[in-house]
């Protein structure tokens, strides 16, 4: 038995330093499209409409589909397929944006063309299938858009590749062509490498927030975290997983994990990340996610089928460690990051935390708990007093969560969208803004949150035992401002209230809710902040 799993340990050590090796899609810059390529199966359009793409294909190419227009009414508002002897492997998928001019349209018109082209030709049975992207005077990230978005449906889940090796890949490589475009070739290609590190990124962040809770418990997380920086000179990794160290400098954390903690296949770990560029560093980027791999929801315990889906509730933690693989992969200069993934398990159990009880954070300060099921934001307090502390020694830091943290930033804003609060210091440097506006170039989009008054009022415990409530016994969706007042909760409890405007030494903190963007079951995650974080902090880097 003990050989045995040594043998299956190996063997999971294996598939987790192999992945990209196995997985990932190599993307080429394709310069001509007027004549058929061996290398490419399938040929997918992305287009406003035909006349962008004449003075690039074969003029064939451009007959049919004007015939077939003739003959169809919603040419330009749904995908059109042809044989064509003039397109790689005779496949002619013309994909359209549909209108992108009204008040309501936005980029994402062209994460949806190719989306469905790439998806289609997929269907087909092609296995290189070429891109060619024409955007938009508009959308000045419309190429790089589409490439993301065609790079997105090329994810194979880890557990498919694991167990059916057969299948570990969707296609073998993908060519990419940019229309219309006044960029030079080496822009180009730096583009596409930027694209494709993006998906790398993203695809450490589906492995980790999409896969089930026993195969990405915390410490098969923490293994996979290991193998994925291992032979990495640019990422450093640390990790924490001792009782006793939790309960000294990690109370807040120690409590909910407390349940988890006997099992050993479920013990909690903390994983800090740090990643540091060539030359004098000018900007510093610390990120705090959470990473509960499963959520019962304690004693509080979700009913009604509740559970399902829950396991997404890492996909905070999982999108921090996919952007310090981007890191890694782009390595920008002048340029720091610390990253802490607070992963464990909200179990029900005879050692849970309950209701009531008084937990003193790192910062020092008294929280009484309201309702087990509300144990993110006890999750990353104490990181983030950790991150607080390192920051004031930091050149021009910026704080953030990033967490699947409130149904009620789903009611609010929906499940597109990633609901961004700043604190006083990161709102005079408008950050959310600055975000808010980034998303919408990248197909990314953010709703902008205000943390209020009432919020610090309402976590004010009127105990004078405590100092702050953690939440009350309600979920947040059935609470006014239930998605702002826990924000003011990790301010509070991470001792990161004293670093506001009025402060000497002042921080610019910003906890992003990725209740809604994140994605759920039965789809894979999105990934989502991360092509906004890269466009904000790494892109004028590398490009």
């Amino acid at each position: 038995m003990i050989s045995q799993r040594l043998f299956l340990h190996s063997q999971r050590l294996s598939y987790s330093s192999m992945f990209y090796r196995r997985f990932l899609t190599d993307v080429n810059l394709v310069k001509n499209l007027s004549a058929p390529s061996k290398d490419y199966d399938a040929l997918v359009i992305v287009a406003t409409e035909l006349d962008q793409i004449k003075e690039y294909v074969h003029n064939s190419v451009t007959k049919d589909l004007q015939t077939f227009s003739q003959l169809n009414k919603k040419f330009n508002k749904e995908l059109t397929l042809m044989i064509n002897d003039n397109v790689p492997g005779k496949r002619l998928i013309y994909s359209p944006t549909g209108k992108i001019n009204r008040d309501y349209d936005d980029v994402r018109r062209f994460t949806d063309a190719a989306s469905a082209g790439m998806k289609k030709a997929l269907s087909l049975g092609a296995k290189a299938p070429l891109i060619a992207s024409f955007g938009a005077k508009q959308y000045q990230q419309a190429h790089l858009v589409s490439l993301l978005s065609a790079l997105d449906t090329t994810y194979v889940p880890l557990q498919i590749r694991e167990d059916k090796p057969e299948k570990k890949t969707k296609v073998e490589r993908l060519g990419f062509f940019i229309g219309q475009t006044s960029l030079d070739n080496n822009y180009n290609e730096k583009l596409i490498n930027y694209a494709r590190a993006i998906e790398m990124g993203r695809v450490v962040a589906r492995d980790i927030g999409g896969t089930d809770p026993e195969r990405m418990a915390p410490p098969r997380v923490a293994e996979y975290v290991e193998n994925l920086f291992n032979k990495s000179s640019d990422v450093k990794i640390n990790i924490i997983k001792d009782k006793n160290e939790f309960e000294k400098n990690y109370p807040l954390f120690a409590a909910v994990n407390r349940a988890a903690n006997n099992i050993d296949r479920h013990q909690g770990q903390l994983i800090f990340l740090e990643y540091q560029g060539q030359g004098e560093i000018n900007s510093t980027l610390l990120l705090v996610g959470k990473g509960v791999t499963y959520d019962t929801g304690g004693l509080d315990i979700k009913t009604g089928g509740g559970m399902t889906g829950m396991s997404y509730d890492k996909c905070g933690a999982a999108n921090v460690a996919g952007f310090f693989k981007i890191l890694s992969e782009l390595k920008p200069k002048q340029f720091k990051a610390i990253g802490v993934m607070a992963v464990t398990r909200n179990n029900c159990g005879e050692e849970s935390y309950a209701t009531d009880e008084i937990l003193k954070s790192r910062a020092g300060v008294r929280i009484r708990v309201g309702n087990t099921d509300a144990e993110g934001r006890l999750v990353m307090a104490d990181p983030l007093c950790y991150i607080k502390e390192l920051a004031l020694k930091e050149i021009n830091p910026q704080l953030f969560t990033i967490a699947t943290l409130t149904g009620h930033a789903v009611r609010s804003y929906g499940e597109s969208y990633t609901v961004v609060m700043d604190n006083g210091p990161a709102r005079e440097n408008r950050t959310a803004q600055k975000l808010q506006a980034i998303g919408e170039e990248i197909g990314d989009p953010f709703e902008i949150s205000t943390i209020r008054r009432e919020d610090f009022d309402f976590i004010n415990d009127k105990s004078e035992v405590t100092d702050i409530l953690q939440c009350n016994r309600r979920p947040s969706n059935a609470v006014d401002r239930g998605h702002q007042y826990p924000a003011a909760f990790l301010a509070r409890a991470s001792g990161l209230d004293k670093h506001g405007r009025d402060s000497e030494k002042p921080l610019s903190y910003t906890h992003l809710d990725i209740a809604g963007s994140a994605g759920k079951l039965p789809n894979m995650p999105t990934a989502r902040p991360i092509p906004a974080l890269c466009q904000m902090f790494i892109a004028d880097r590398v490009l």
